[in-house]
């Protein structure tokens, strides 16, 4: 099983974040971001538009930031450029040719930013695209209103 997938599963729900925090998240893209909560809720809307490969190829490119290990640097490269980036890929997420170049020719000895460019690249199509109609989604909107509520009954 892959690591992204333990975090958010079907029917099963990840960290529950606070009203203030999912009232954080209509201020700005970044704030929703920043929290994992976030990160979940809007993972489970880009599921349901069919683009939930763009936060897992953002996320993928998170961990290997983190990392130090040149191998392991490597082979995590490899798997998130097979998973996100290859035109073979199911999972291919949608960048320009130039920053495809740019990792293509990168490639022969891969670093931990790497996917920098690509992964504002997709950062900002989740900001400018995705991340409006989330605000006015179900998703959301349920989500605030069962906050809401609860924070009433205290």
């Amino acid at each position: 099983m892959n690591p992204e997938e333990t975090t958010l599963q079907p029917g099963k729900k990840g960290p529950t974040p606070t009203l203030e925090e999912v009232s954080a998240w209509a201020q700005s893209f970044d704030k929703l971001m920043l929290t994992p909560a976030g990160r979940n809720a809007f993972r489970e809307f880009l599921r349901t538009e069919f683009s939930e490969d763009n936060m897992l190829f953002w996320m993928a490119c998170e961990e290997l930031k983190k990392e130090a290990n040149k191998s392991i640097i490597e082979e995590k490269a490899r798997t998130i450029y097979e998973d996100y980036i290859s035109i073979l890929s199911p999972k291919e997420v949608s960048l320009d040719s130039r920053v495809r170049e740019v990792i293509n020719r990168n490639m022969v000895e891969p670093s931990q930013h790497i996917f920098d460019d690509a992964q504002l690249q997709i950062y900002t199509l989740m900001h400018r695209d995705s991340y409006p109609r989330f605000m006015n989604s179900a998703v959301y909107k349920d989500l605030l209103q069962s906050l809401s509520e609860k924070s009433d009954e205290t």
